[in-house]
Order: C-alpha cells, then sequence, then structure tokens
C-alpha cells in the first residue's frame, strides 16, 4: 500500500459513516449474477459506491456498485451488490478497498461467492465450498504496510476457516443440497483462460477458476476476518470439454441452483453468528 492508498480509505471510510453508522458482523460479498441475494435481507440501508469519496466503482454489467446494510435473521449483514475487478483496470489495493472498508466497520466474517469455470465439478450450477486458493494477481498487501489493517507477513496457512466450512458443510446436508469443496483460482481476466492455464491450473490443484476472489480473502486475512467462500459454477472450464466460452450464461447457472445457494448462505450465516 502506497500513503496515498491509505489517505483514501480512510476518506473513504469517515464518507460512508457520514451515510450510515451500520455496524455489519458479516460481509456478504456477491460474484457475477448472484445480486438478487441482496433484497432478500432485511435492510435498513444501503450506499452507492459512487456515493463514497474516492472509492472505485464497478464497470461490470450485473454488477450494481453498492452496499446493502440488514440482517440475516439476527445477523447484521453488509452485501457487497457488485465487486471490483482487476481486470477492469483497478490495482489489486482498489479492488479490496469494499472488503477494508467493511473490515473497518466492524465485519469480522466475510462469506465471498463468485461464478467460476469448473474444472472438477464442470456441471452447470454445481456448488463448490472454496478450501484453498490459488493467486495469479498482484497481492493487494504489496508497498507500505497499515499496521492498523494488519501485520506486515500475515499467515495464509487456512485462509478459509475450517470450522466455518464444517458449518456450511453441514448445512447443506440438513438441506439437502449438494455441495462440492475444492481449490480456486483466480486469473486476471478478462480473458476467459486457454485449454493449457486450465491444464496447467489443474496440475498446480485447481478445482475451479475465476477472476475474482482471492485477492479480496488476502485483504481481509490481513484484517483478521475470517473466510468463508462459496463457487456457483456457470460453465466448464476451457478444455474441460468441447464448449466454447463465447456465450457462458451465468444467468441460466443461477436459474438451476441459485435458491439453493441463497438458502445455504443464509441458513450458515444463521448458524455461525457465535463464531463472530
Amino acid at each position: 500500500m502506497q500513503a496515498q492508498y491509505i489517505t483514501d480509505l480512510q476518506k473513504a471510510y469517515m464518507s460512508l459513516r457520514s451515510k450510515t453508522d451500520f455496524c455489519p458482523q458479516v460481509l456478504l460479498v456477491l460474484g457475477s449474477g448472484l445480486g438478487d441475494f441482496a433484497n432478500k435481507i432485511d435492510k435498513v440501508a444501503q450506499v452507492s459506491y459512487s456515493e463514497i469519496e474516492g472509492m472505485p466503482v464497478s464497470t461490470v454489467s450485473g454488477h450494481v456498485g453498492k452496499f446493502v446494510f440488514g440482517y440475516v435473521g439476527d445477523v447484521r449483514v453488509a452485501v457487497m451488490q457488485g465487486r471490483i475487478h482487476y481486470y477492469e483496470g483497478y490495482t489489486s489495493q482498489q479492488c479490496v478497498m469494499p472488503v477494508r472498508l467493511m473490515g473497518m466497520a466492524g465485519a469480522k466474517l466475510m462469506f465471498v461467492t463468485n461464478a467460476a469455470g469448473g474444472i472438477k465439478y464442470p456441471e452447470i450450477g454445481a456448488l463448490m465450498r472454496i478450501t484453498d486458493h490459488i493467486s495469479l494477481v498482484p497481492s493487494p498487501l504489496i508497498g507500505q504496510n497499515w499496521d492498523v489493517l494488519g501485520k506486515r507477513f500475515p499467515d495464509m496457512t487456512k485462509p478459509y476457516d475450517e470450522q466455518i466450512g464444517k458449518i456450511v458443510d453441514g448445512t447443506a446436508k440438513e438441506l439437502g443440497i449438494r455441495l462440492g469443496t475444492g481449490v480456486y483460482i483466480q486469473f486476471s481476466g478478462p480473458n476467459y483462460e486457454t485449454a493449457s492455464e486450465v491444464a496447467m491450473a489443474r496440475t498446480l490443484g485447481a478445482d475451479a477458476v475465476g477472476m475474482s476472489t482471492a485477492i479480496e480473502v488476502i485483504a481481509a486475512r490481513h484484517m483478521g476476518i475470517k473466510v468463508a467462500g462459496i463457487s456457483c459454477i456457470t460453465n466448464p472450464a476451457c478444455g474441460i470439454t468441447s464448449m466454447a466460452l463465447d456465450n457462458v450464461d451465468e444467468a441460466l447457472a443461477v436459474e438451476r441452483t441459485g435458491g439453493k445457494m441463497q438458502e445455504l448462505i443464509f441458513e450458515s450465516i444463521k448458524r455461525i453468528k457465535d463464531l463472530i
């Protein structure tokens, strides 16, 4: 991080606080096609990214670009309805600013979701709980460290909390929802990966591939925020089948499994409140 980024982050936080004093316990990051989840919480406030001083604004279709604050059961939740992507031309540090703001506002747990290409689970609509990740994008921690946020060299042995993962798995089983587990890899995008790149990813141990998430998790863990994550498979990754990736239908995947994914996430949030 550079000194200017720290200044921008402080200004953004004060700008956010001038619009709401809501203190979330959980941050829910919504991936492509999953933005409607924000409409299902008991809302108390919302703030568009464009209303926050110095806040990057999402330029991707389907990413509304706002925080929605409210409740899932009696758990205070902040929902990122739209994320900032590295491929939009922002730096890694800018991409994780929403996560940092919610951590500064009080979030102790981040539940991150994404749309991904399936390697281990190529079926459209399959759900995969993320157990670890591989990042091929520059770390958001590069540069000067701000000790208020976290220490210089944060441990990433277990970036995805195992205790919370067990709760999510148990919730899925009780609800009759099929949930796989695996490793997610973040490429920069915006182009889809080649078949050879997917083969490389599989050799490295990846089970799903996408263009987000890993750097957000790094920022969250830097701040001591616990993390759980789920990928919604929107297509087989390149080369897994003969399917071309010039017509990926995220809406189809959400239609097939979005209701189950929402139920799984919301029920899991209700059950993890004692851990936050």
